[in-house]
């Protein structure tokens, strides 16, 4: 558009310069040979800026409805006794957790007892990388297993939320967090080895100055990850990294997972893949949103890549209009495009009738979490 308006602009400056030496006939033809043109190109630009403002509409138009999709549904956990969960039958209750289409009952039900994590809210010290990289407080919630003991050490999943939610969306702030209910019975039926589960605010920006949304901050966010919020878990809990000032991330990166929904699936994707393979050992995009990077372009990046990918793990709703095109043509044909990923071993793309909410997002943590932290590290 504004190089349109430049020619414009340069038409019209042309056709003044060019009044010189002419008749006088010429002469007062030309003031409205200008006129005319100029109309033109004023047309053209307001024609132009009515179409950007089309596009910026459709774009708002696009986000809002992701957003609405987003927060249409979600799930907690069942307030059931943990001894006496939704399931009905022997054959259901003896049922062990597999990777699929169905999270069993008793994995959604409420503990309260000794098998029951904790959950944590901190703030912790980040800078405004979307901006001018000023100091500033960002908040997270962290799920600690039960019995969480400094004796031992944990793997880590930073699990991110999407475009309208917060470090809250995915629910680890209430008292009936399916989160927390997953992870504490995938725990206790012996389903997996028990993990840290950090949701942070994945914008990295200034919240209170960007008025809370900070769409560009969803961008920067590997440069928070690097820099303020792994240093900060690994300082301040028992994880496997050998924290001290300037410490190699590497060395841990087959202890930690990241993974999210929608927004948070294209973060996995651009900036887990992306920009931390020296960080992460395991990714899980759940509905990855529309700015995913394609399968091509996440081939051609691993091109010189060295860091082994442990695992891969891919989930969308065929009838998700905010994100299949984009989720699919980001990791679907991976495999066939990049050998760094090997289908039913270290990738997994799975869809399913569903749309864009927590249906299908759950289910996406409840396989995740059973896949991470199974390599010989």
């Amino acid at each position: 558009m504004k190089k349109r308006i430049l020619i414009g602009l340069l038409a019209i400056s042309l056709s003044v310069l060019s009044g010189c030496g002419q008749s006088a006939a010429e002469k007062e033809a030309a003031p409205a040979e200008a006129a005319s043109q100029e109309a033109a190109s004023a047309e053209e630009t307001v024609s132009e800026t009515e179409t950007t403002a089309e596009e910026n509409t459709e774009v708002a138009d696009g986000i809002a409805e992701a957003i609405e999709q987003e927060t249409s549904y979600t799930e907690e956990a069942d307030v059931a006794d943990a001894d006496e969960n939704a399931t009905s039958t022997e054959d259901e209750r003896i049922a062990e957790a597999e990777v699929g289409d169905l999270v069993l009952p008793k994995y959604t039900a409420l503990r309260t007892d000794e098998a029951s994590g904790t959950v944590e809210h901190i703030s912790y010290p980040a800078h405004d990388y979307a901006g001018d990289g000023h100091e500033i407080t960002k908040e997270a919630n962290i799920y600690l297993p039960a019995n969480y003991s400094s004796d031992k050490k944990y793997n880590v999943l930073i699990l991110l939320h999407g475009i309208g939610g917060n470090e809250n969306e995915w629910g680890l702030d209430k008292k009936t967090s399916r989160v927390k209910a997953l992870m504490d019975n995938l725990a206790y039926y012996g389903d997996i080895d028990p993990f840290i589960v950090v949701t942070p605010n994945g914008r990295a920006c200034d919240l209170e100055g960007e008025g809370g949304s900070g769409i560009d901050g969803f961008y920067k966010f590997g440069q928070e990850l690097r820099n303020d919020l792994i240093p900060y878990i690994d300082s301040h809990y028992s994880t496997y990294a050998e924290y001290s000032e300037g410490y190699d991330l590497s060395e841990a990166r087959a202890h930690r997972a990241i993974a999210g929904l929608s927004m948070g699936g294209m973060q996995t994707i651009n900036i887990g893949i992306g920009e931390c393979l020296d960080m992460f050992g395991y990714f899980g995009a759940f509905s990855a949103a529309p700015t995913s990077k394609t399968a091509a372009q996440t081939a051609s990046l691993l091109k010189d890549n060295t860091y082994p990918i442990y695992y891969f793990y891919n989930i969308c709703g065929l009838q998700d209009r905010t994100a299949y095109s984009s989720a699919s043509a980001a990791a679907k044909s991976l495999p066939a495009l990049c050998d760094q990923f090997v289908d039913g071993e270290n990738f997994m793309w799975q869809e399913l009738n569903g749309g864009h909410d927590f249906h299908i997002w759950y289910l996406g943590f409840y396989n995740f979490a059973q896949l991470v932290f199974k390599a010989e590290a």
